[in-house]
């Protein structure tokens, strides 16, 4: 295993284990919420059995980019949407393409079929990846997945007590960021969402089952899986480092490789 950085994002990449340069590559972001660094997602998330490159990019403002709680919390607090959510989102699916390019060099990464992974604000960044052509993804698997901005920020400011007055600019970022509307453009990648049973109704269970339904109205393969006993998060916190993985995170990797490998014609 390899974690390094390249074009400015810090990673960890796994090769697949017969060692074929051209085995299929996935992508996987983590979660703001633990796990919450590239290095705990890729422990929690290891998506055991499957013979693929796999690739865990840290997303901005985390593990090595994590400017400090206080600083934040407070850039969170004054603006969630342009300086969390919407940033964080928009940079991450920008850098994906210099990144695989270095990735690729670095590593003789060949030209296999493309997945991507996400858990929350991560499979917020697949599914922009792929909605935006960034990548030619074949499947993409999104995990509690932050799929329409306005409920979770409406979420968050039932959480910290606090009310989120919108402006056109955040309602630009929640459109840009709402792949449910966008569900006509995720053209023919397979998605497979997966939800915890205790996660939030509005936020994220509803969310992703409409999503599932649109895309199939569209003759698009996609499922839903439903993990009884799970909130939102993956790990135990604080979730900065690899952490022994949970129950619930080891049925979300079986579900994940599960897809993957039928997907990417592994099985």
């Amino acid at each position: 295993m390899y974690s390094t950085s390249a074009a400015g994002v810090p990673y960890v990449l796994e090769p697949p284990s017969s060692g074929r340069p051209d085995a299929p590559l996935v992508i996987a972001w983590h979660l703001m919420d633990a796990p919450r660094t590239e290095r705990a997602f890729a422990a929690a998330l290891p998506l055991a059995g499957l013979d693929a490159w796999k690739l865990y990019p840290g997303l901005p403002l985390s593990g090595d980019r994590f400017p400090g709680e206080e600083a934040f919390m407070a850039q969170m607090l004054a603006e969630p949407v342009l300086n969390g959510h919407g940033r964080i989102n928009a940079e991450a699916v920008a850098e994906l393409p210099g990144l695989l390019d270095e990735v690729r060099a670095a590593h003789g990464i060949g030209g296999g079929p493309v997945a991507l992974v996400g858990g929350s604000a991560g499979a917020g960044v697949a599914g922009g990846a792929v909605v935006g052509k960034v990548v030619q993804a074949r499947a993409a698997v999104l995990i509690s997945p932050l799929l329409q901005l306005r409920p979770v920020v409406d979420l968050l400011a039932r959480h910290f007590g606090v009310d989120y007055t919108w402006t056109p600019e955040s309602t630009a970022v929640a459109d840009r960021m709402d792949l449910v509307w966008r569900a006509h453009e995720f053209g023919s990648t397979a998605v497979r969402c997966i939800v915890g049973g205790d996660d939030d109704l509005d936020a994220f269970l509803y969310p992703a089952g409409r999503l599932r339904d649109m895309l199939r109205e569209q003759g698009v393969r996609a499922d839903l899986r439903v993990v009884n006993d799970m909130g939102h998060a993956l790990a135990d916190e604080p979730g900065l480092e690899p952490a022994p993985q949970t129950e619930a995170a080891r049925q979300v990797d079986a579900m994940t490789v599960e897809f993957l490998a039928q997907e990417l014609e592994l099985a």
